[in-house]
């Protein structure tokens, strides 16, 4: 199955961080478990066009070097996302991706990114997603992806010619916005193994996703979430 990245959160930006080092230490904090919580009946049914952010506006919601403090520094963006991402082994995310490619309803167009390198010889990196949409469409689009993407124990990626294979696990979401989804993901290629942690916590029509080492997320997830709140 081929797919978009933002059909899978940046899935293949996840694979190249892992791949380019990130923390492998899980912490005892990190044991499988799900922590959401439902928006209400009401929720996201009217909600207002000017409660939604552009993609200009939400950029200048993301987190910077002055955020994070001495040592990082900002990637350059890469303009084009990546096509040759094929995923095998998981049914569930052959069925999200069969789902997206016929009605799109799992992109969500209004989005900021930015990456960011820890220089102190460690490799470490943290990417921070922001998305705009209605409460309804985020809290179904953004579960449908945690859910698929933690369904099956494990699955291969193919990213260009480098084969990855992954396995999934949710993770405790700290109780922060209107919902939280949290997962672990290892990396394991070329005899190498890397975790990712990727933290999505919705506030009202925002949602926050925060990739990268997994005491990165868990150290700023609190910061970008108070950031993007404005």
């Amino acid at each position: 199955m081929r797919l978009h990245t933002t059909t899978v959160l940046s899935l293949s930006a996840l694979t190249v961080l892992a791949l380019a080092g990130c923390s492998t230490g899980i912490t005892s904090a990190d044991v499988p478990d799900s922590s959401t919580s439902a928006p209400t009946q009401q929720e996201g049914k009217h909600t207002p066009a000017s409660a939604l952010l552009s993609s200009a506006a939400l950029s200048k919601r993301l987190l910077d070097e002055s955020d994070l403090g001495q040592g990082y520094s900002r990637k350059p963006q890469q303009s084009e996302s990546r096509d040759d991402v094929v995923v095998s082994g998981c049914p569930a995310m052959d069925k999200l991706g069969g789902d997206a490619a016929v009605s799109g309803s799992l992109d969500f167009p209004r989005e900021a990114k930015a990456s960011f390198t820890y220089t102190d010889g460690s490799n470490s990196e943290m990417t921070e997603e922001l998305y705009s949409d209605t409460e309804a469409n985020l809290s179904t689009g953004v579960g449908q992806i945690f859910d698929a993407m933690t369904s099956c124990s494990a699955y291969q990626v193919l990213v260009g010619s480098t084969s990855v294979m992954v396995t999934a696990q949710k993770a405790p979401a700290a109780r922060l916005g209107d919902e939280q989804w949290s997962q672990l993901l290892t990396f394991s290629s070329g005899g190498r193994s890397s975790i990712v942690k990727q933290t999505a916590v919705r506030t009202g029509t925002v949602v926050v996703v925060v990739s990268g080492s997994p005491g990165l997320v868990d150290a700023y997830v609190r910061t970008a979430l108070a950031k993007a709140r404005g």
